[in-house]
């Protein structure tokens, strides 16, 4: 669906999502899976193609697609966490995850954790390089599977939501699709390293 934007001959809309709907759930699942894919932008390029087509649903297919892609992602990752967690020699995805989880990311997330319960799981998904550290925090406190599990899904469904809105705002701007998709990527890119550069601007500041 987004990838086909590029090309001189653009496929027919039909085309478009018989190809595009499983890439996309494909590429939002892996980087679940593996933390360094940006699935933000990809759900936002998909979003901005979704805005130029005249076929029905295309906002909601995309919608379905990438919620129902993140949420098996972040229930299998979990699920692979707990393994390691049991596991006396620990696991690559359990060191995977701690590794993308610094010490101060992970004190923050534990102390909102006890405050918030697993509603606090909603926001990790929403800030940039959240997600990992609460989930190792919910590993350390040995919650379920199944009460991660439903948390997490209204997570990525706001997600989704919020990252199609930024692709919808790309798309609205500019007349091309693939104006739209550079615009939304940029954005997205943006959003992601705000955070962070807040951070170390407060380190800086203090020290």
């Amino acid at each position: 669906m987004f990838f086909a934007v590029t090309g001189g001959t653009v496929p027919t809309e039909s085309t478009q999502q018989a190809v595009g709907c499983p890439t996309l759930f494909l590429l939002v699942l892996i980087g679940a899976l593996v933390p360094v894919v940006p699935t933000g932008a990809l759900v936002s390029s998909a979003a901005v193609v979704a805005f130029h087509q005249t076929a029905p649903f295309s906002m909601v297919l995309v919608f379905m697609v990438s919620s129902l892609a993140a949420f098996l992602g972040d229930v299998a990752l979990y699920w692979l966490g707990r393994r390691g967690m049991r596991s006396k020699n620990g696991s690559r995805w359990l060191r995977t995850i701690r590794d993308r989880a610094p010490e101060e990311r992970l004190a923050q997330a534990q102390q909102k954790l006890d405050d918030h319960g697993i509603a606090v799981l909603t926001l990790s998904r929403l800030v940039p390089a959240g997600r990992i550290p609460v989930m190792l925090a919910c590993l350390l406190t040995g919650m379920p599977l199944r009460d991660f599990a439903r948390g997490d899904a209204p997570a990525c469904l706001a997600w989704a939501v919020t990252y199609q809105l930024i692709g919808i705002l790309g798309g609205s701007l500019f007349p091309r699709p693939w104006e739209g998709v550079v615009a939304a990527v940029a954005l997205t890119l943006v959003v992601s390293a705000v955070p962070g550069i807040w951070r170390r601007v407060r380190r800086s500041a203090a020290s």
